[in-house]
């Protein structure tokens, strides 16, 4: 077993209390690794770090952050394998999905380089001539991120990259069922970062995550989680007006239309729904099918659910490890067992597959038979759960779509552009797929709508969330202006 410190001012340090706790590898049930178990003494010393730095990172040219992140990009693809095989021992997603989060790291780290150097501002029309009006784009000071464990690294880096190179100095708290890819990544990549910009300290979320929230030198949150947890943080934060962003869960429906390739769609919605055994915030959780092609559609579903290849997730043959933890496991259990207490058809799956005598293995499942008053067609349910509700029209779909406090994202699949955009008008979702569930793109935003979160990730919108505008007024000629005191003629 292998035990990783905290990094506070570029330097590895254990908690102030010496306590840790274990890490589980949720496909052997077995613990590899412990890391500190961190609390507010322990937050504090991160945070004082991060502020020293932020005087001179801050100042740091744009065109020197660019050369630092950039190589912390190269240094990522490099490294790729010993991360990417943490990520897989501790998340349990396959080593095809977890080496796809390094991609994502060095792809974002790259982006951000290049659009933090260029993009710091503006100048806008003045008001008067002879003079000049700038905008200029300023960090926050020291950024406290939260990390969920569903992609521990991608995620880190959609949050991170912006955050630096905006100039910000962050203190990070990882997941406590994912701390440890995040500290072998900084220990591997981050050595040219100067001391106290980048900080992880690892924990429980009361322990260590509410003392980072409610810190009053940490003006800027970011977190990524469920939507109970984000509304707390955002009630502790009101209380000091901290910037929040927030992207939090999801109830994504994909709409399948009747004049869609069936095939497709079935295999489309079984990676949206099993991707990572449903462990997205955008999994397709909810299916609403026309009746015309609803049979078809359904039976080509339960096809491609029993033909996905659960497995170890260090064999490539596999789609689909183990949920990441026993929490997780038994969150699915309950909820499809009281799907079928409400009377909706189990058509393959719910439960673990018999190979496996241990491990947080699920198999992919599969309903019909729903209808909209039942609790899986309306909250997150975070597993390999795909409900099926048949619908006679796009209008019928658009409304069960909306009918949620969700607003994350939506899919659709259809030949019919007038179909497709109409339903992209009127679903109230951050993001829209057509005829391609789950895709992300760094120059475009990402984020929810509703209680699925506020604020974006990605795109320039991704970097405004870490620095906020000045404007600055400069007149070229020094002298008395007409419209100051006296207003009255001559003076009276």
């Amino acid at each position: 077993m292998t035990a990783y410190k905290n990094f506070v001012n570029n330097d590895w340090v254990d908690a102030k209390s010496g306590e840790t706790f274990p890490v589980e590898n949720p496909a052997t049930e077995e613990t590899f690794a412990e890391v500190p178990r961190s609390k507010g003494e322990d937050i504090e010393l991160a945070v004082r770090a991060a502020q020293d730095a932020f005087g001179q990172w801050r100042l740091t040219s744009a065109g020197k952050r660019r050369s630092i992140l950039r190589k912390i990009a190269a240094k990522s693809r490099d490294h790729r394998d010993e991360i990417a095989n943490l990520i897989t021992e501790e998340c349990g997603k396959p080593l095809v999905e977890a080496e796809d989060e390094i991609s994502v790291i060095a792809s974002n780290f790259e982006y951000y380089a290049e659009l933090g150097r260029d993009q710091i501002g503006r100048i806008v029309a003045p008001t008067s001539s002879r003079s000049m009006s700038l905008v200029k784009y300023e960090p926050y000071g020291v950024v406290g991120c939260i990390i969920p464990w569903n992609f521990p690294m991608a995620l880190m880096a959609w949050k991170v990259a912006p955050a630096l190179a905006a100039g910000n100095t962050i203190v990070l708290k990882p997941s406590e069922i994912t701390p440890v890819s995040i500290l072998k990544w900084v220990e591997l990549t981050c050595n040219n970062l100067p001391a106290g910009v980048l900080n992880i300290v690892t924990g429980y979320g009361k322990e260590a995550g509410t003392p980072l929230v409610e810190h009053p030198d940490v003006p800027v949150i970011a977190f990524t989680g469920s939507v109970a947890t984000g509304t707390h943080i955002s009630q502790l934060a009101a209380k000091r007006l901290k910037k929040v962003s927030l992207e939090l869960g999801g109830k994504d429906p994909i709409i399948v239309c009747g004049d869609c390739d069936v095939e497709v769609a079935a295999k489309g919605a079984a990676w949206g729904g099993f991707m990572n055994a449903g462990q997205v915030c955008t999994s397709v959780e909810r299916v609403y099918v026309f009746d015309s092609v609803a049979d078809s559609f359904t039976e080509a579903l339960v096809e491609e659910a029993k033909q996905v290849n659960i497995g170890h997730p260090r064999d490539s043959r596999t789609d689909i490890g183990p949920m990441a933890s026993s929490m997780q496991y038994d969150k699915a259990l309950e909820k499809v067992n009281l799907a079928v207490e409400q009377g909706a058809r189990l058509l393959t799956g719910g439960c673990r597959p018999k190979k496996f005598d241990k491990g947080y293995f699920y198999a992919p499942t599969v309903f019909d038979g729903m209808t909209s008053d039942m609790e899986l067609m309306n909250e997150e349910t975070f597993s390999p759960v795909v409900p099926i509700q048949r619908v006679k029209s796009l209008q019928e779909a658009i409304e069960l779509s909306n009918a949620t406090k969700y607003g994350l994202g939506c899919s659709i699949y259809t030949k019919d552009i007038e179909l497709a955009m109409t339903a992209a008008d009127d679903i109230k979702a951050g993001s829209f797929w057509i005829n391609n569930p789950l895709s992300e793109n760094n120059a475009a935003p990402f984020g929810g709508m509703k209680m699925s979160g506020q604020g974006r990730e990605l795109g320039i919108e991704g970097l405004d969330e870490f620095r906020e505008s000045k404007h600055i007024l400069i007149d070229y000629r020094q002298e008395k202006k007409d419209w100051w005191f006296p207003y009255g003629e001559n003076g009276d």
